[in-house]
């Protein structure tokens, strides 16, 4: 018989005591593995979300909240701000690039952002495949939104208000998906991304875009109404004479006296058959030139009438986005920018940076005793072997001693207390990483699909090291009793039984 098959009819022999080790060793491996798998993801999720955004714009209100709502999609937003405000820090020459978001709907739990083309650039997204939204209710989606949905190019899907997933569903307004993304690392992945206009739409805010059409309406019904007063002012130009030199002729069958009149003013109407056209035509071409003159100077002119109606607009209709993303152009920007926006704004500017470094020092006690807590359970798991074994070894020091007699060697003994103890420990340590995978699947069913960035089923490098440590606290945990069965004296054992 061989030492594991000693070994395993040992433990078998004594399930009270070895169940007990087993049980702590799994749990204080449990603990460890979801901790670190939890702070290792959510930080390598912190840099990839913010590595591009040097300062997020907001509302005024909690930084850290703003951070969590508009980088990371985790909690709600601070409000909203005005888009004029927020579009005139793109003019300053510290900023490299301002990208609008804007808040509001969701997809089963997945916020839907409505931004602009710009966002692609700054998160470096890449298309796997169908093609980026061209008109509003067009929809891109993150690569995981896709697949846990099932999503293909094609399908229709309808938004729900808020960022609640069991909200209000917008029935009226669906939402069909052109595009779905490459697997990028970033929150992005658990997005939909459609243009500003959408979101604007779908709550029913006017925006620049149908107010522009409404205004060039407008000017074609003044070009129309404009040419009807031409085309009339040159019908009297040479029309009207004759008409009224009609006019007078009509009234030849007057009485003598009507009829003197009547030469009176045939005289005069002979004046104005010349010279009175030219007046009535000069007088007829006054308001017409002046028309003309008016349309002229109101003709839109290449980049300033435009961007004159989108400011009008924008002020007018007051639309607002949730909060801006932006890069800086230069270091020296950090020093600046932020001061600039909290002193001389309604807005507020937060660093992701500060606010990262901020959350992880409030999160730090909690993990930092959590892991005491696990590695505790941990000694006490080892300490549970080795009461296990030294009371084992108290029953089995009689079978220590025929296996001496039958030629097993001292150290053939102290091998087998030593594999004893790690067999134990390594079997709570294997239970506990199922126990912790296990954990954090059902913890991130449960969490909102936009933070769903940790990876139950994925297996780490640092697991190994983990079951390494609870094996080695059996092996340390049984090295007592192994030195005790190392000095079993035969003679003395055999002739006290």
């Amino acid at each position: 018989m061989n030492t594991l098959q000693l070994v395993w009819k040992n433990i078998s022999q004594q399930w009270g005591s070895t169940l007990l080790s087993i049980i702590l060793t799994a749990f204080g491996v449990a603990i460890l593995v979801s901790i670190y798998i939890t702070s290792d993801t959510f930080e390598k999720q912190l840099d990839s979300n913010s590595k591009q955004v040097d300062l997020v714009v907001g509302a005024k209100g909690s930084p850290l909240q703003l951070i969590l709502s508009a980088l990371y999609h985790v909690d709600n937003p601070t409000g909203n701000i005005k888009l004029a405000e927020a579009e005139k820090l793109m003019e300053n020459p510290f900023i490299e690039k301002a990208v609008p978001i804007s808040l509001g709907d969701n997809f089963k739990g997945h916020r839907i952002v409505g931004t602009d083309t710009s966002f692609i650039g700054l998160y470096e997204l890449q298309l796997a495949e169908g093609r980026l939204w061209n008109k509003s209710y067009e929809v891109v989606l993150g690569s995981e939104t896709a697949r846990k949905n099932k999503l293909k190019i094609g399908d229709q899907i309808h938004g729900a208000h808020g960022l609640a997933e069991n909200a209000h569903v917008h029935d009226e307004h669906p939402f069909t998906i052109v595009g779905i993304l490459k697997p990028n690392g970033s929150i992005v992945d658990n997005l939909l991304l459609s243009n500003l206009e959408s979101v604007w739409d779908i709550h029913g805010i006017h925006h620049e875009e149908h107010d522009h059409e409404h205004a060039e309406g407008d000017g074609h019904d003044h070009g129309s109404h404009a040419d009807h007063d031409h085309d009339h002012a040159g019908e009297t130009a040479a029309e009207h004479a004759a008409h009224d030199h009609d006019h007078d002729h009509d009234h030849a069958g007057e009485t003598a006296a009507e009829h003197a009149a009547h030469d009176h003013d045939h005289d005069h109407a002979g004046e104005t058959a010349a010279e009175h056209a030219a007046h009535d035509h000069d007088h007829a071409k006054a308001p017409t030139d002046t028309v003309v003159e008016e349309i002229v100077s109101e003709r839109p002119r290449n980049d300033v009438f435009v961007k004159s109606i989108a400011d009008d607009i924008t002020q007018d209709k007051g639309l607002e986005i949730t909060a801006m993303l932006v890069k800086y152009s230069s270091p020296a920007a950090i020093g600046v920018i932020p001061k600039l926006i909290n002193q001389s704004t309604s807005m507020q500017a937060a660093s992701p940076a500060l606010e990262t470094a901020r959350l992880f020092s409030l999160m730090g006690v909690g993990i930092d005793s959590l892991e005491i807590l696990a590695y505790v359970i941990m000694i006490i798991a080892g300490l549970s072997v080795f009461i296990s074994l030294y009371n084992a070894l108290k029953d089995r020091k009689y079978d220590l001693a025929i296996m001496r007699t039958l030629g097993a060697s001292k150290i053939k003994l102290f091998t087998l207390l030593i594999v004893e103890g790690l067999v134990i420990t390594f079997i709570g340590g294997i239970i506990g990483l199922l126990i912790g995978h296990i954990g954090l699947y059902f913890i991130s069913t449960q969490t909102s699909q936009s933070a769903d960035f940790i990876q139950a089923f994925h297996i780490y490098g640092k697991e190994w090291l983990i079951l390494l440590i609870a094996s080695l606290i059996g092996v340390i945990a049984s090295i007592l009793p192994a030195i005790k069965a190392y000095h079993t004296n035969i003679s003395t054992i055999l002739g006290n039984k």
